[in-house]
C-alpha cells in the first residue's frame, strides 16, 4: 500500500508541474502576441544595404570626446569644458561608401541652437558604415578610423584670419573650431563655399601658417534602429 501511495503522489506532482508549465507558456505566448513582431528586433542584425539609425561619439587622439549624440555625456562634459559638441542622430546605409568628401550632421551651439552643421569626413563615415554590419539594436561598438592626409590640413595666416583667428595667438596643442568645405579646391575665404564646423588640434606652426590635425581615431556607435534595405 505504501508503494501505491508513493506512485499516486508522484503522478499528482507530475500533473501539477505540467499544469504550471502550461500556464507559464500561455502567459509567455500572450506577452509575445501583445508585442507583435517587435520582439524579433532583438535577434535582427545589420545587413549590408540596411538603413541604420545610430548614436555616436567621436574621440580625439587623447581619448577626449569631440562630437556626440549622448546628451548625458554632453551635459557632464560641457560643465567642465567647452570642447564637446552635441549632434543629432544620423541614418547610415550600412556598407555604403560616401560619394562626397564630407557628410554634414546637425549640431547644437549655445548661441544659435540647431542651425550649424559639423563635418564628418568620408573616411570616418565609411568606417562606421562598414563597422555597423552585424550589429544588433542597442549594441555598442568602438570603431577605429583609418588615418590619412585628408585629416591634416595646412592653414595659412590669411585663412586663419578669415576664421577670425590670429596666428600669433595660436600655440602647438591648441584646439581650434574651424570652418571646412566639402570642396577642397575652394578657398575657405570664398563666400560661395559651404562651410561646416570641424574641431582640430594644432600640431605644427610656422610664420606662414599652421598644420591642424582634424582626425578622430575612434568612434563609438550604438545602433538605435534597423530598417531592412
Amino acid at each position: 500500500m505504501g508503494e501505491k501511495k508513493k506512485k499516486e503522489e508522484s503522478t499528482k506532482m507530475v500533473k501539477k508541474v505540467l499544469i504550471v508549465g502550461a500556464c507559464v507558456l500561455f502567459v509567455v505566448l500572450m506577452i509575445i502576441s501583445g508585442m507583435g513582431s517587435s520582439w524579433l528586433v532583438m535577434f535582427t542584425s545589420v545587413k549590408p544595404g540596411d538603413s541604420v539609425v545610430i548614436d555616436y561619439t567621436f574621440f580625439d587622439a587623447a581619448g577626449s570626446p569631440i562630437l556626440t549624440t549622448d546628451q548625458q555625456l554632453y551635459a557632464q562634459t560641457s560643465a567642465n569644458t567647452s570642447g564637446l559638441v552635441l549632434a543629432r542622430q544620423i541614418s547610415v546605409t550600412s556598407n555604403q561608401t560616401l560619394t562626397g568628401s564630407v557628410y554634414p550632421v546637425q549640431i547644437y551651439t549655445p548661441g544659435s541652437g540647431w542651425t550649424k552643421q559639423f563635418a564628418i569626413f568620408s573616411p570616418e563615415f565609411n568606417a562606421i558604415s562598414a563597422g555597423i554590419v552585424g550589429m544588433k539594436t542597442n549594441e555598442k561598438k568602438r570603431i577605429t578610423i583609418p588615418s590619412g592626409n585628408s585629416m591634416t590640413q595646412n592653414w595659412s595666416a590669411d585663412q586663419l584670419s578669415s576664421n577670425k583667428v590670429n596666428i600669433t595667438d595660436i600655440h602647438i596643442g591648441d584646439i581650434l573650431a574651424m570652418g571646412v568645405s566639402d570642396r577642397p579646391e575652394v578657398e575657405v575665404s570664398n563666400t560661395s563655399a559651404i562651410l561646416y564646423v570641424r574641431i582640430g588640434e594644432v600640431t605644427q606652426k610656422s610664420l606662414s601658417g599652421v598644420i591642424v590635425d582634424f582626425g578622430y581615431p575612434v568612434a563609438e556607435v550604438r545602433v538605435v534602429s534597423i530598417n531592412k534595405g
